[in-house]
């Protein structure tokens, strides 16, 4: 029993194993544990390297092998279905949250009002058209390829799969040579996943030796009340959206195949570096992979529960600092529709989460000068944040996969030995 366990779980206990001599040895050295952040940053780059490629063969895959466009269009409202429903979920859980336990209640602000000057609005209020625009759309075809772009690459892929569809038969050796491409971007994730445990064990050490001072002199307060938000969604939420995906064998097949997105997801801060992982994951799940190739890559960007999460936390935060409204209607509309936004927009890579902070202090005119305030709770949030993020995309996955199939999906996929 015990060496069957081992064996399914190998994989992933060896990289938690990896981590957790990182994060002790990153607290026992501290900041000079930094020497080994490039064997981190190797791993990552390799992982990133291979993100692009990656996502466009798999999404553009997905839809040019689709037989029917009906398919695609109803995987696509399942997906804006369930992507609006569990972020909405998760800001309403946020708010409420920060609410009952403000991080700054009882606390002297005044040092910090009087260092950040006037902030009053004096940025520039942001043009929602230009703002989803750039976020979907990038001006020149060589932009595409790079990690920071990866929305408008899915973008490009979806179409690019669509027309290949359209092309009929005479789109055939397309869809060909992208299915072709996806096996091939896979077998380059795997071997790259040997020096997982290396790489993400380095990476964690760094991270933990570079925070572990930052969390201890100040923000942990609201480090801990993320961390119980964070630790009710990820077993809570999580164990209910497996169940209405797939009754108690949802819950079963979700939680025997979380262990290694919940790990790299933790040891990266990094949706974008889990993409190949979730992928592996919800195959395993028995999710189709047209709809794991389609879900996770978008989830990975547009779908961070974690992020909504962290984006009510900023911006209770920074109104309980300079004393702006928190109780009206409009005001609670406000933050919710805020946060929801800066959870599509945020990148999906380490420290990506700038991006959000930018969009809340132009929104709400803050001045610039208060975005350090934030930048440091992104980052002590990170690591949980990206938890949600990444891992929460699996379980969407199956809800979508529930959405698209119907209820009894799961039956079938267990039935005929389909899951791992």
């Amino acid at each position: 029993m015990v060496l069957s366990v081992f064996k399914t779980y190998r994989s992933s206990l060896i990289l938690l194993l990896a981590i957790l001599i990182g994060g002790i040895a990153g607290y026992a050295i501290g900041p000079d544990v930094a020497v080994l952040k490039p064997f981190g940053d190797l791993f990552l780059n390799l992982m990133f390297m291979i993100i692009v490629p990656l996502v466009f063969f798999s999404v553009a895959s997905a839809i040019a092998n689709m037989n029917e466009m009906k398919r695609l269009g109803k995987i696509m409202l399942g997906i804006a279905v369930v992507f609006v429903a569990t972020a909405a979920v998760s800001a309403v859980l946020g708010f409420l949250g920060a609410s009952l336990y403000n991080p700054l209640h009882n606390v002297d602000t005044s040092a910090i009002k009087e260092l950040m000057g006037d902030s009053e609005n004096t940025a520039e209020k942001m043009t929602l058209l230009n703002q989803l625009v750039s976020t979907f759309t990038v001006p020149d075809f060589v932009q595409l390829f790079s990690k920071e772009h990866i929305l408008q690459l899915i973008v490009f892929a979806v179409i690019f799969g669509i027309a290949t569809t359209m092309a009929g038969e005479k789109g055939q050796p397309m869809a060909k040579f992208l299915t072709s491409g996806q096996e091939v971007s896979m077998k380059v994730v795997k071997i790259v996943m040997y020096y997982a445990p290396i790489g993400l064990g380095c990476y964690f050490a760094t991270v933990v030796g570079e925070l572990g001072p930052k969390i201890l002199q100040g923000y942990a307060r609201a480090f801990i009340l993320y961390l119980l938000i964070a630790i009710v969604y990820y077993f809570g939420f999580f164990t209910l959206y497996a169940w209405i995906a797939g009754g108690k064998a949802g819950i079963k097949l979700f939680w025997k195949n979380a262990a290694a997105p919940s790990i790299t997801a933790i040891a990266t801060c990094s949706s974008a570096a889990s993409i190949p992982v979730n992928l592996d994951a919800t195959k395993k799940m028995g999710v189709p992979l047209d709809i794991a190739e389609t879900v996770i890559p978008l989830g990975a960007n547009t779908h961070k529960d974690g992020s909504v999460i962290g984006g009510i936390l900023k911006i209770v935060f920074l109104f309980s600092l300079f004393g702006k409204d928190m109780t009206s209607a409009t005001s609670i509309l406000s933050i919710l529709g805020v946060a929801f936004l800066v959870g599509a927009v945020m990148g999906a890579i380490p420290g990506g989460g700038m991006i959000g902070e930018m969009l809340i202090i132009t929104i709400y005119g803050f001045s610039p000068e208060v975005l350090p305030i934030i930048a440091v709770i992104s980052t002590i949030i990170d690591a949980p944040a990206t938890l949600l993020n990444s891992t929460g995309n699996t379980v969407t996955a199956m809800l979508v996969t529930r959405f698209t199939e119907g209820k009894d999906w799961i039956n079938k996929i267990i039935t005929t030995d389909k899951v791992a």
